[in-house]
């Protein structure tokens, strides 16, 4: 059994944020053992091949609206809608995700598709990057398969090094039981502390809201021993006034335990927003890590 993409309010709410993307986009489909997953695409086909995964609670591929331009002038850009979260991608439910090891056998999976859609050798490598829960995810499969990932930025990542702020936990719990819009855009407002939001973005966040909760895979953060024998650059940027967690301490853990990590604290930006608060800076380190 397959489950559906949404509904119509949430679509308009998709595409007009996508509107935002570079005219050469395309959205292509992958099947996988656990479902459908679908891929925003554009960027030069000869271009260094870079996925992107966004955070959980239904930020979809979209949430790169204000890096996705710039990070295609020089890279084939995969953006992806996660299976089992709010977005496109339709989960198979006879065959869902449950565990780190599925996650895992998706991603490569999915890699291996887009990869040969470019043409790229089998052995290609590619850059990988992943905001909050994009970025857990992203630190579990370069462990899994560092010889397929050349490159790694995890901003804000999530559970990979410190676990949450109990207030954090406790609001977002609360949000999720009685989930609406306007609770939603209440606990937003609250995680970024009231600044202005693109309007777009949230509007597409209170639609996510309204999809059938699903329990996404989580698990502990990854060992130490691990990470002290990850061997890739690693590019971690953190935001200072994220209310998910401590930014300082997770930016000393990570700069203890990555061997070649580039740990950096970004000042006036909170977790949520971080792909889009201060584009223009975010795409110079983006790309300057990515070029290097």
């Amino acid at each position: 059994m397959r489950e559906g993409k949404g509904s119509m309010n949430f679509c308009v709410a998709y595409d007009k944020v996508m509107a935002r993307w570079p005219a050469d986009r395309e959205e292509i489909s992958v099947r996988t053992a656990f479902g459908e997953t679908v891929v925003n695409v554009c960027g030069p086909r000869d271009g260094a091949p870079l996925l992107l995964l966004p955070g959980g609670g239904g930020a979809t591929s979209a949430s790169w609206f204000a890096n996705a331009a710039e990070l295609a002038r020089t890279h084939r850009v995969h953006a992806v809608d996660l299976i089992g979260e709010p977005g496109r991608s339709v989960r198979d439910t006879e065959c869902p995700l449950r565990t780190v090891d599925h996650l895992t056998a998706w991603l490569d999976e999915l890699v291996g598709a887009l990869l040969h859609d470019m043409g790229a050798a089998p052995a290609a490598r590619i850059h990988l990057g992943g905001h909050s829960y994009g970025g857990w995810i992203a630190l579990q499969y370069a462990l899994h398969a560092p010889e397929r990932v050349s490159r790694l930025f995890l901003l804000d990542p999530t559970k990979c090094f410190s676990g949450f702020r109990t207030a954090y936990l406790l609001r977002a719990g609360s949000m999720m039981l009685r989930r609406s819009p306007r609770r939603l855009r209440a606990f937003l407002e609250w995680e970024t502390g009231g600044v202005p939001l693109d309007h777009d973005w949230l509007r597409l966040q209170e639609e996510a809201g309204t999809f059938p909760l699903v329990r996404p895979v989580t698990g502990p953060a990854p060992e130490p021993e691990a990470l002290r024998a990850l061997e890739l650059p690693v590019l971690v940027l953190l935001a200072e006034r994220s209310r998910a967690h401590d930014a300082r301490r997770v930016a000393a853990r990570a700069a203890t335990l990555l061997p070649r990590a580039e740990v950096t604290v970004l000042p006036d930006v909170s977790h949520h927003a971080l792909p889009h608060t201060d584009p223009a800076e975010l795409n110079r380190r983006l790309t300057g890590f990515l070029a290097a």
